[in-house]
Order: structure tokens, then C-alpha cells, then sequence
């Protein structure tokens, strides 16, 4: 019995809308991450890309469960000496919620080439307006 590698011309991409409204950050992003590596899909292969196409909207409306607003950091190195910044969640999500919901998204597709691939079809917008109804896509429940 020979293991089944699909195709690229086999590979069919679907587009799913994920509402983030009062979701928790976490869930949200582990779901959209198995939908773009095509996990939920029965002819995943780790090695293939095959996943599909995530729009995640009302990132504004996203829940941090206990105190992470105020406990959790985000931390950046400009690669200068001292320059380590470190903004509290709060103000992340007040300011740029896209942003902590694409580094979720991030941490759980792979490091590698094929993960840089898939994350470059997630769409995620603050609020429900998105401009991809052209491609029809599906609500994705949890």
C-alpha cells in the first residue's frame, strides 16, 4: 500500500470567514492555523501545502481570558543596544488588534518556508467589513 501525495492541480482552495467576536484569541487563531495548513482536510500531507484561504474579522471584538491585558507583553529589539520595547496587551489591542491576532496566527503555523507560504493567506480586518465577496466565502463555525 503506497502512501497518497496530492497533486498541486488536485489541491482545491476554499475561502472561510472566521468571526472573532467575543471568541478568546487563542481558539481563533489555533482554528484559522488548521484551516491554513489544511489539516481539517482528508488529504492533509504535512509536506504539501494544501490549505485554504482565512478571513478573520471583529479582531476589535477578541477576548483575553484572565489579566493578560495588563500582565501580557508584547517585545521587540530594534537590534540596538538597549532598545528593548515592551508594549502590555491592552494597548495592543486598543490600537492595532489585526496585529496580536496575525502574531497568534503565526506562532501556530510551522517555521519554516511552507509556513511563511500559508500565512500569507490569512486576511484579517478590525471590524466585519472585508472586500473578498468576490471569491464567495464560507462561515466557518467552532
Amino acid at each position: 500500500m503506497s502512501t497518497y501525495m496530492p497533486k498541486a492541480d488536485e489541491i482545491e482552495r476554499k475561502w472561510y470567514v472566521i468571526d472573532a467576536a467575543g471568541k478568546s484569541l487563542g481558539r481563533v487563531a489555533s482554528e484559522a492555523a488548521v484551516l491554513l495548513r489544511g489539516k481539517h482536510k482528508a488529504i492533509f500531507t504535512p509536506n504539501v501545502d494544501c490549505g485554504d484561504f482565512v478571513i478573520i474579522v471583529n479582531t476589535d471584538k477578541v477576548v483575553l481570558t484572565g489579566d493578560k491585558l495588563n500582565k501580557k507583553l508584547y517585545q521587540h529589539h530594534s537590534g540596538y543596544i538597549g532598545n528593548l520595547k515592551e508594549i502590555k496587551y491592552g494597548t495592543l489591542m486598543e490600537n492595532k488588534s489585526d496585529f496580536v491576532m496575525k502574531l497568534a496566527v503565526k506562532g501556530m503555523v510551522p517555521d519554516t518556508t511552507l509556513g511563511r507560504k500559508q500565512l500569507t493567506r490569512c486576511r484579517i480586518y478590525k471590524d466585519d467589513q472585508y472586500k473578498h465577496e468576490a471569491q464567495k466565502p464560507e462561515a466557518w463555525e467552532f
